[in-house]
């Protein structure tokens, strides 16, 4: 069985970019986001999908299954999601002996840039770049699965959601 072990971060400016060694713009909506599991379907680069299975454990350690799916029955699965599709352009930064993700949101979540690590152990050690920010590991309203359904657009002044009639 595959777990997640899995740190977030707000980013700080914008020095990271001359370190990213690779890119990819993802386009992902979830299927199921309540209960003790979320279900996403994502497409990468419009060339590569995938199906996950999610846990919402209240830990770092997270169940996540994911499987290869063809692009256009995930094309199809986008329809029947719940929220809105998160758009953005994730980078992979070296650093150390690991590789952080930056992912710069679009769309409804324009402005909000997270970066995430991903580690072996709850406990495990990692050096923190400088363009690091605020840990936000734990807090629901920055981690995708809130993001379809409370949009960045939304929030007001600090992480709090901002009220908006429909």
């Amino acid at each position: 069985m595959a777990y997640e072990i899995e740190r977030k971060f707000l980013v700080c400016g914008d020095t990271w970019r001359e370190l990213a060694t690779e890119q990819a713009v993802i386009r992902q909506a979830y299927l199921k986001t309540d209960g003790k599991a979320s279900i996403r379907v994502r497409i990468k680069n419009a060339t590569t999908a995938t199906l996950t299975i999610k846990s919402r454990a209240p830990d770092l350690r997270r169940l996540e299954l994911e499987y290869s799916i063809p692009v256009l029955e995930a094309e199809a699965l986008l329809q029947l999601r719940e929220g809105a599709v998160i758009d953005k352009v994730r980078h992979v930064i070296p650093w150390g002996n690991l590789a952080w993700e930056v992912d710069v949101f679009a769309g409804e979540n324009s402005g909000l840039v997270i970066a995430e690590i991903e580690l072996r152990d709850p406990q495990q050690r990692f050096e923190t770049p400088d363009w690091i920010g605020a840990e936000v590991t734990g807090q629901p309203q920055y981690y995708n699965s809130s993001l379809c359904e409370r949009p960045f657009r939304w929030w007001g002044g600090r992480g709090e959601t901002a009220a908006v009639t429909r």
